[in-house]
């Protein structure tokens, strides 16, 4: 398949209550409105393509950024790839679940990821974040140093409050995750989240909403999640 015969599929499936959804939560013409779970047909023609993903990201429509990062090579990747599309993402449904996601499946994520939690930019902080509870939720707690994962989760209990909006979701969810999937420091998570309390976003709207690490802790405590790894990352 090549980019037009893509779009066209793409094209195909879009449906204007999905695209409404999209629209709400940040995404911006041109899309088609696509579901996700639609997209896998499309995927068993195309297989992993590198070259077609990266003429579906440079089109600007979301609905192929997303199916880019599914067909993606993440290895074949490099630092300045994931940069470029980070440079293009430019709402969070981009930046946290196609190149933040794209990112975890390779061999730099944690490189490249550390250095966007370093960037003070929303989307390539809230990416960097994102990136580490995609890989602490998939790959094996002995791929990384506690003493890392520590001092993360130091920093979001100092920095969490004053972060940018959609990097506070990032580094809630991290919070979470490192409870959850990365045993060796379940305990510190825990007390973490109870130290960062309610952490509150969507202040410039009319009625501003708290996230509560603890509160999600506590359920999949409750449904004996803890130690859950996911098999797969992508779709």
């Amino acid at each position: 398949m090549n980019l037009d015969m893509v779009m066209q599929e793409l094209e195909s499936l879009g449906k204007e209550r999905t695209k409404k959804i999209y629209l709400s939560n940040g995404a911006h013409e041109p899309l088609f409105g696509v579901a996700t779970g639609h997209m896998k047909p499309i995927f068993k023609k195309t297989k992993i393509n590198q070259p077609l993903a990266e003429e579906l990201y440079a089109t600007g429509n979301y609905d192929a950024m997303y199916f880019a990062g599914i067909i993606a090579d993440p290895k074949a990747m490099t630092e300045d790839d994931y940069d470029r599309w980070m440079d293009a993402a430019y709402f969070y449904m981009l930046s946290d679940y196609v190149v933040a996601v794209t990112l975890s499946e390779s061999d730099i994520a944690q490189e490249v990821a550390d250095k966007w939690i370093a960037s003070g930019e929303e989307l390539r902080m809230s990416g960097g974040w994102s990136c580490y509870c995609w890989l602490l939720g998939n790959r094996p707690d002995s791929e990384f140093a506690e003493d890392k994962i520590s001092a993360m989760l130091d920093m979001v209990k100092s920095r969490i409050h004053d972060a940018p909006e959609r990097t506070k979701y990032a580094m809630n969810n991290f919070i979470y995750t490192v409870a959850v999937s990365y045993m060796p420091l379940h305990d510190q998570a825990v007390e973490t989240a109870k130290a960062v309390g309610p952490v509150e976003v969507n202040k410039d709207k009319s009625k501003s909403k708290f996230l509560n690490a603890s509160d999600n802790i506590q359920k999949a405590v409750d449904k004996q999640q803890l130690g859950f790894k996911r098999r797969h990352v992508r779709c």
